[in-house]
């Protein structure tokens, strides 16, 4: 599958998360791949966003190599017009042009869609912005997730609103165009449409991304609260308990039928038929009594015998893991990519995880 795409060129002017994880879907899957980076800035931000564990004097930093390995990296400073010269031939050539040009800029750098479609109407220009393509507001993924819910239903009731921390609406903006970028390859390569500008913005995507908590309150008028990892309309979901040896365990119960098998498991099935908590609408408004008696339940079994009998019974249950003990499993390691961005030693996880059988 990592030949799917050797026949495409894909030139990236894009920075930080969203695009370049564009960029490194093409990359992993074989498409040639030419990063375009700001020289003035001494290239990609993010090559500065360090831990500080990591070494200061490298080129690069952890964060940037999680969206861009496996691409080839250009400096240029695209305010000279002998510089936009070299992207221009660069594009003579290739299909996917990805770009997070800040409001104004793509005409500033001769770079502009209609600039491009008159010159390579082949080439599908993909384009991510923050608050849409009229807006200047410099849109990073806090700011994002401030501004469309996600923070004010994150946290529990003491903590606050809080960041999920990863940069997640970067990340939906990037599944979004890279869907919007593959349709307009179809539609180029099968439907023998010219190419086109496929266009998200950062909160679109994000909006989009609502789901049930949107419909909730479109539908229900119910304003998420922010309830920890708790679901707002199933319980026992997402509550923490402690077990015999000091693990962290969590359940995600979506029928009775799971509730009666985990309670058998906890060996207390009476709980499965008390008028309290026989329907998943009792559960909810009952939760925080449930969750005591589950809790002093829970604390008798060790954690790895008692995850066993949920499995086997089929009972959706989970271990709260650290990064370490994610990565120590064989089911992560098989996803880890190894290899080299300007000679040193990098270490990522894959992207491109779905796998195709005929």
């Amino acid at each position: 599958m990592n030949e799917t795409f050797k026949s495409l060129k894909v030139v990236e002017l894009a920075s930080v998360l969203a695009g370049p994880s564009v960029g490194l879907f093409f990359a992993e899957l074989g498409a040639k791949v030419i990063k375009v980076e700001n020289k003035r800035t001494n290239g990609d931000v993010t090559r500065s966003w360090k831990l500080p564990s990591e070494d200061k004097n490298s080129p690069i930093s952890a964060y940037y190599s999680s969206v861009n390995f496996n691409k080839e990296s250009l400096f240029l400073d695209l305010t000279r017009s002998s510089d936009q010269t070299i992207v221009h031939a660069l594009l003579e050539d290739a299909d996917i042009l990805i770009v997070n040009f800040k409001h104004g800029d793509a005409a500033k750098f001769n770079l502009h869609y209609e600039q491009i479609k008159a010159l390579y109407p082949r080439l599908i220009y993909a384009e991510i912005s923050g608050f849409g393509e009229e807006s200047d507001r410099v849109a990073y993924d806090l700011i994002l997730q401030a501004e469309t819910g996600f923070m004010s239903m994150n946290g529990t009731p003491d903590s606050g609103p809080v960041k999920m921390p990863i940069a997640f609406i970067d990340l939906l903006a990037g599944h979004q165009l890279k869907e919007g970028v593959l349709l307009a390859l179809y539609e180029r390569d099968v439907l023998k449409k010219s190419g086109c500008c496929v266009t998200v913005s950062l909160y679109d995507a994000a909006l989009a991304s609502l789901a049930n908590q949107a419909t909730n309150w479109l539908m229900a008028g119910h304003i998420p609260e922010r309830i920890g990892s708790q679901h707002p309309n199933i319980s026992p979901y997402g509550e923490l308990f402690e077990t015999k040896d000091g693990a962290l365990v969590t359940f995600a119960i979506g029928s009775d039928k799971q509730f009666r098998h985990l309670c058998e498991v906890l060996e207390k099935p009476a709980l499965a038929d008390h008028h309290l908590f026989a329907s998943n609408s009792l559960r909810v408004v009952n939760r925080n009594f449930l969750k005591t008696l589950l809790s002093e339940a829970v604390l008798m079994f060790e954690v790895d015998p008692l995850l066993q009998a949920l499995f086997n019974q089929f009972v959706p249950a989970a271990r709260i893991k650290t990064m370490k003990e994610v990565f120590e499993t064989p089911e992560a390691k098989k996803l880890l990519v190894h290899g080299k961005i300007e000679n040193i030693d990098t270490t990522s996880v894959k992207t491109a995880v779905f796998s195709i059988k005929r």
